[in-house]
């Protein structure tokens, strides 16, 4: 898990402050393979997805990354030709990790699910997620389709930090993990516990920090690639087995990215196609929207080690798109429309911390009933979030606010350490539609700011149509925007642009987010019969 700009892991900064290819061959897919589109283009997912790690299994590629705080945790994403991707899953269905992630006398901001790892073992037909979590041991779950359901294989006392996991050839599982210090570790057949770990590699002082292992077996030889958050990449290689000794290269360093007023694309992984061909999945610190997947094609020197493609001396914002079978289908677009039917949320929603799941549900809409009385939104359960689709999009939503309850808040909001929102308040039986900027945090994530009301309108009958606008574009702080709207369809701007920070620190980036709290007393509900994420 790297931090932009700076040669320095997240451990030391917090502290201060407060994928894989298997050793086994796939079989290879009988359908022909299409022609190559013209061209694909950087980023692949203009969305928040960062630590990817990145798998094939048969014609279908994988790829998993961290959410921190938000529940549930590791999406998975799928895709068939490695630049269209949906959100199939979640890796950990919720973070049971503490009271702190239910918002119980504790927060887990920033906490939670940095970079873990995905991978596919053949022999069981199973996937396994793996991620330390808080400096204090390794969980592992596993499922059978990425879909789920997913759960908990064991718990391990080490904690894997930035941890890579290896199915070798001959089904023994390996996970590289650590900081500067980098070490290979051996887990029993079952994958339940540890059998040894070795450390295998120090980084040299002209380095500085290595970290987020991603584990390799590759024509016989190992490899560990390696992060220097937040502007480099390295690989480790051994020709002697998993725990060395290593060799290491510089794969880039300071290398223009795709994203204009973006970062340099590191912290991945190396997944082959079908037809041999090789490429490089890594993020690009892009805040204010978070860190967005970029793609590029790489290849091999005769003596084994990767090589990035580049155009003109930078990471391409555009390659050739990869010569791939012809999908079995379009995969599930990352925008549009939401009217909350079925019995489940989709999975590309995520709460603020685990939400209490009998005050919401879905089928005729998605109702909030509120879950904590509180007049700070950082404190409040049930807040359900979105990513935002970049380089600007728009989310809209009707809200029935009819069975809110005085002192009630409900809204959509524009969420990290510093939000606003725009939403009803009902107080003294008098309904009104506000927006509220000035809700912050400090650099240990609590509230320094609650919100003040920037500008109001009266609210008649039970419903109205809220919309936030965001421009994610990476290199300065960008401006967000809110209007309402009484029939669906004229919209009316209310209060002032909101900043937008590009401060990495919160490493996630800004979320459109559905919210209702009481600031009296439990008992109100609101009801939301449709959402969408649009862009231009």
């Amino acid at each position: 898990m790297s931090c932009p700009d700076q040669p320095l892991s997240r451990r030391r900064l917090l502290a201060a402050s407060t994928g894989l290819v298997t050793g086994v061959t796939l079989p290879p897919t009988p359908t022909p393979a299409r022609a190559a589109a013209a061209a694909f283009t950087n980023p692949v997912i203009w969305q928040d997805f960062a630590d990817i790690d990145v798998i094939r299994v048969g014609a279908t590629y994988y790829a998993s990354a961290s959410t921190m705080h938000y529940s549930p945790g590791a999406p998975v994403l799928r895709s068939y030709d490695l630049t269209n991707w949906e959100i199939a899953g979640h890796s950990v269905p919720v973070l049971d990790f503490g009271a702190k992630y239910d918002l119980n006398g504790a927060r887990g901001y920033v906490r939670g699910i940095w970079a873990s790892s995905l991978a596919y073992r053949p022999s069981n037909r199973t996937f396994y997620w793996l991620g330390q979590i808080d400096f204090t041991r390794t969980y592992i779950h596993t499922a059978t389709a990425v879909e789920g359901p997913w759960s908990r294989l064991t718990t391990i006392s080490t904690p894997y930090y930035d941890a890579g996991l290896l199915v070798d050839s001959d089904d023994t599982l390996y996970v590289a993990y650590g900081n500067t210090t980098i070490n290979v570790a051996q887990l029993s057949p079952d994958g339940r516990s540890q059998v040894r770990t070795q450390q295998v590699f120090t980084t040299p002082s002209s380095v500085g920090t290595l970290e987020g292992s991603r584990f390799y077996k590759i024509n016989g030889q190992y490899y560990i690639f390696l992060t220097r958050p937040a502007n480099g990449q390295y690989i480790l290689k051994s020709s002697s087995g998993p725990f060395g000794p290593y060799t290491m290269r510089q794969v880039l360093l300071d290398l223009r990215g795709p994203v204009p007023g973006g970062g340099v694309p590191h912290q991945g992984g190396l997944v082959q196609t079908q037809s041999g061909a090789w490429y490089y999945l890594a993020f690009v610190d892009a805040y204010p929207g978070g860190r967005v997947p970029a793609l590029a094609p790489i290849t091999w020197t005769s003596d084994g080690w990767p090589v990035v493609q580049l155009v003109n001396g930078a990471w391409g914002t555009s390659y050739p798109s990869p010569i791939v079978p012809a999908p079995p289908r379009q995969v599930t677009p990352m925008v549009g429309v939401d009217t909350f039917d079925g019995t489940t949320l989709k999975p590309k929603w995520e709460w603020n911390h685990n939400p209490d799941n009998a005050q919401w549900s879905v089928g005729n809409g998605l109702t909030l009933r509120t879950a904590t009385v509180t007049n700070d939104l950082y404190w409040a359960r049930n807040t359900l979030t979105h990513r935002i689709q970049g380089p600007t999009s728009t989310a809209t939503v009707e809200l029935d606010f009819s069975a809110m309850r005085d002192g009630d808040r409900a809204g959509l909001a524009l969420l990290r350490d510093s939000s606003a929102w725009i939403g009803v308040k009902r107080d003294g039986g008098v309904t009104r539609v506000v927006m509220v900027n000035g809700l912050t945090m400090d650099g240990s994530w609590n509230t320094t700011g609650t919100g003040t009301e920037a500008a109001s309108a009266t609210a008649s009958g039970s419903r109205v149509w809220l919309r936030a606008g965001a421009d994610i574009r990476p290199g300065a702080a960008r401006p967000g925007t809110f209007s309402y709207s009484t029939d669906g369809i004229n919209f009316i701007r209310l209060g002032p642009s909101f900043s937008m920070g590009n401060d990495w620190r919160f490493f996630m980036g800004y979320r459109f987010a559905l919210f209702h709290h009481a600031t009296q007393a439990l008992g109100g509900a609101v009801r939301v019969p449709r959402f969408e994420l649009s862009t231009p």
